[in-house]
């Protein structure tokens, strides 16, 4: 079997939905922060303060590279794992890429009271997650087989969503909500 591959910002559900995922279909879950966490015995935001975000995004493409090289396997992947071209073709090649899209209003909801988002350490947190959607929004797009709308839906309609996706030949876009309207 192919692997899952699940792509988009923070706070799109990308872990939630990744873990209820491989368990609907009995596949292992990789996480690639956590993969990220394991190796290093830091959290991301201790690397990020030590070596930049520059050191933990190679850190990032060499998990990344690895965890695609499995099979089976549904993986969760950083929100800025697509920033290297590198990282995009590894990506497409390593199995089906669903992009959980996701909107600002909604990211800032999900990750407010998070304190382990290192690039959400200032005084305006929307615009930080405007100017990232700007610049990442179309590089999940250029690698997504499928795109999923994660706002204001339960993780496990999602997950049925995906599952009914995966099922259907060609590339797909699910508004969830929005394409009702």
């Amino acid at each position: 079997m192919k692997n899952i591959i699940l792509v988009g910002p923070m706070g799109a559900g990308k872990s939630t939905i990744g873990r209820l995922l491989a368990k609907e279909l009995r596949l292992p879950f990789r996480d690639s922060d956590k993969e990220i966490e394991q190796r290093t015995g830091a959290s991301i935001p201790l690397i990020f303060d030590v070596e930049g975000e520059e050191g933990f995004r190679e850190r990032e493409h060499v998990a990344i590279q690895e965890l695609c090289q499995m099979h089976g396997v549904v993986l969760a992947t950083g929100g800025g794992a697509v920033l290297r071209k590198d990282n995009r073709e590894v990506l497409r090649t390593g199995g089906q890429v669903i992009y959980l899209c996701t909107s600002v209003d909604q990211q800032l909801d999900r990750t407010s009271r998070d304190r382990n988002r290192p690039l959400l350490r200032a005084s305006n947190p929307r615009e930080v997650l405007t100017g990232l959607m700007a610049v990442r929004d179309p590089l999940y797009r250029e690698i997504a087989d499928i795109i999923i709308q994660t706002d204001e839906r339960p993780p496990r309609i999602v997950v049925q969503e995906i599952l009914s996706q995966l099922q259907s030949p060609g590339p797909r876009e699910s508004l969830g909500r929005s394409a009702l309207s």
